[in-house]
């Protein structure tokens, strides 16, 4: 009776405390707690070994980099390359969580089908902080003490090589702040790019150089005259057939049938961009046409002072007999002599309100043998300008020139007399890299007679030759002299150098690019300098040495081919090319940041702003060492 009361307490006690909820979650999370803290200790460990892991990666790559330098150059031998790599690997990683506990080096020869390879694997042990707990709680084990670690590194060797295009600026403002001496230096001079990248070259052919000087046009090399990649369009035809020369195109007067010897000019620069001379590609002008020499009655264009280009070739002027030369336009008038009189015999008249003139009339062929002449010239293409109207006459209904070149006699210029000079394709090819086809004249590459300044820049008898165009190659002595004759000349026109940049780079190319082999790796590389904006190419309606046409449409077609070189891949879908480019900016006051070079970059590292001449030497020393890593990092 007397302890009945007190189990009866604890019974109804313990019935309370069985239905009682309040204190669950701290039984839980009591618990919870313990597997809880060892999963963040978990994630703690394993941060440490991603860490420690990735340090090691990085030392591991590092070494297979040296390593491969080192072969390359034959700084070591195959025997050495274990010893080399745990020295390389112990000096590199500084990571103290995980001790390495070994390094291994494993060279394999090349074979007729594979290159040599070096594979790298680094293990190492780091100990754990965390995970180690509830295994040793729970299993009373320590197997979880330390975390293994391991990374692996492979690198060819022997079947990477290197291809690379300098296309560099020799306008004429590179005279100034010592920028041709110093770019000369940079490229060329002892320690300079040419020398850092011979170096890596372990046999001829493991590196070869393009050098491509550029103006307003680059220079092929007069001995190229008959190749057939070349589109003579521009050199052979008259002013009247220059291609997409838009407001600046040259036409003919409505009296261009009454102009003989004696008659003044009928073109001035005011007009056509050119005024008369005294003979084919003379230098002379006249203010009329001359009446008498080997050049009577020949009316020969001047150099274009919009396209800044010689024209090859003249008008003759042929008797026709009297007639009316034109009808139907008040602007119908008697070309005037040197007295400015209306020339002997010509006069005109209005009758029914309609004006019409009468004269001497003149037939006008183009000095290159047209398509009816098979005998002279047969080696060059032939000329089929329009050179003037139907039966010698202009009308109110015959307003077009209609008639072609039917020149009969040998070419006042030939072809052979070219002097290298080479334009901006046709478009839209001129921002391709598509290879020349001989049906397909936008793919070819049209010879120029670039003349401004009064020089004729790409003929080797100026003193301040354009030089011409350095395919591929490994000789090493013939690229420096090339780097190194290298002058100032007419205007700036970056899309031509970099076309030629790349063309020296592709296979099956007008510059006889060599072979490449499927089996080895190339890296293909475009180095374009300029000291100065675009101001002209081969369309003078887009820039003509003095002003751009709004938009800056140069510039808009260079983007254009940058854009389509990043584009292009490689077979295992690789970037083809890589480019830098360089921006020399010693200007007073200062150009702005050329936006085309900036993007063409392949990437914004690849982009060097320049303000002053010494920086070239160092700009391109910093790119010879990224390029000697990138030589040996496949």
């Amino acid at each position: 009776m007397f302890r009945l009361p007190v189990v009866n307490r604890v019974g109804r006690l313990l019935a309370r405390f069985t239905k009682a909820e309040q204190g669950n979650i701290a039984v839980i999370f009591a618990i919870a707690l313990l597997p809880v803290l060892g999963f963040v200790g978990a994630a703690i460990d394993y941060s440490r070994g991603v860490q420690a892991r990735a340090s090691m990666q990085a030392a591991l790559d590092s070494t297979a980099l040296m390593l491969s330098k080192d072969l390359t150059q034959g700084t070591i031998t195959t025997s050495d390359i274990n010893t080399k790599a745990q020295g390389y690997f112990a000096a590199l990683y500084n990571n103290t969580s995980a001790t390495v506990t070994g390094v291994t080096a494993n060279y394999t020869a090349a074979s007729s089908t594979t290159a040599a390879t070096i594979a790298l694997t680094a293990n190492a042990s780091m100990p754990t902080q965390f995970i180690r707990i509830l295994p040793r709680i729970l299993y009373n084990t320590n197997t979880y003490d330390n975390l293994n670690l391991n990374s692996n590194s492979t690198t060819t060797w022997g079947n990477v090589k290197m291809r690379v295009a300098l296309a560099l600026d020799n306008t004429g403002s590179m005279a100034s702040d010592g920028k041709i001496t110093a770019l000369r230096n940079a490229v060329a001079g002892t320690g300079g790019l040419i020398d850092q990248l011979s170096a890596l070259s372990k046999t001829n052919g493991d590196v070869y150089i393009s050098v491509i000087p550029f103006a307003k046009v680059v220079n092929l090399g007069a001995s190229n005259y008959t190749q057939s990649y070349l589109d003579w369009t521009d050199w052979l035809n008259p002013p009247t057939t220059q291609p997409n020369n838009g407001s600046y195109q040259a036409s003919l007067p409505i009296n261009w049938h009454a102009f003989g010897p004696g008659a003044k000019c009928p073109f001035s620069n005011s007009n056509g961009g050119f005024s008369c001379t005294t003979g084919p590609t003379s230098s002379s002008t006249t203010s009329t046409i001359p009446s008498s020499g080997s050049y009577s009655g020949y009316i020969c264009p001047s150099v274009d002072a919009n396209s800044h280009a010689l024209y090859n070739g003249c008008w003759t002027s042929e008797a026709a007999g009297t007639g009316v030369f034109c009808t139907g336009s008040n602007s119908c008038s008697c070309p005037r002599d040197s007295s400015n009189n209306a020339i002997a015999g010509c006069s005109c008249s209005t009758s029914n309100g309609v004006k019409s003139c009468t004269g001497n009339l003149y037939v006008h062929n183009w000095t290159q043998p047209g398509p009816n002449d098979t005998t002279h010239n047969t080696s060059q293409p032939r000329v089929s300008a329009v050179v003037g109207w139907t039966n010698n006459r202009y009308t109110s209904t015959n307003t077009t020139p209609t008639v072609l070149n039917d020149y009969r006699l040998a070419s006042t210029n030939p072809i052979s007399n070219w002097t290298g000079c080479v334009a901006d394709r046709t478009q839209p090819n001129d921002a391709t890299g598509v290879l020349p086809v001989s049906s397909d004249v936008t793919t070819l590459f049209p010879a120029n007679e670039y003349y401004e300044n009064s020089t004729a820049y790409c003929s080797s008898s100026v003193s301040s030759q354009l030089k011409p165009i350095i395919p591929l190659s490994y000789s090493w002595t013939t690229l420096k002299d090339a780097v190194n004759a290298m002058q100032p000349t007419g205007g700036t026109n970056q899309a031509v150098g970099l076309a030629w940049a790349w063309q020296s780079l592709l296979v099956g190319g007008p510059l006889n690019t060599p072979a490449e082999d499927a089996n080895t790796t190339y890296n293909r590389v475009i180095i374009l300098l300029s000291d100065g904006l675009n101001t002209e190419d081969r369309w003078p309606e887009y820039g003509n040495g003095s002003s751009q046409a709004s938009g800056d449409p140069i510039d808009a077609r260079q983007a254009l081919m940058c854009s389509n070189l990043k584009a292009a891949k490689d077979s295992k879908g690789q970037d083809m090319y890589t480019i830098y480019t360089i921006q020399v900016n010693t200007h007073s006051p200062a150009d702005a940041t050329s936006t085309v070079l900036q993007n063409c970059a392949s990437s914004p590292d690849k982009f060097f702003m320049l303000t002053s001449s010494s920086q070239i030497v160092t700009t391109f020393n910093t790119i010879g060492t990224a390029l000697s890593k990138l030589r040996v990092a496949h």
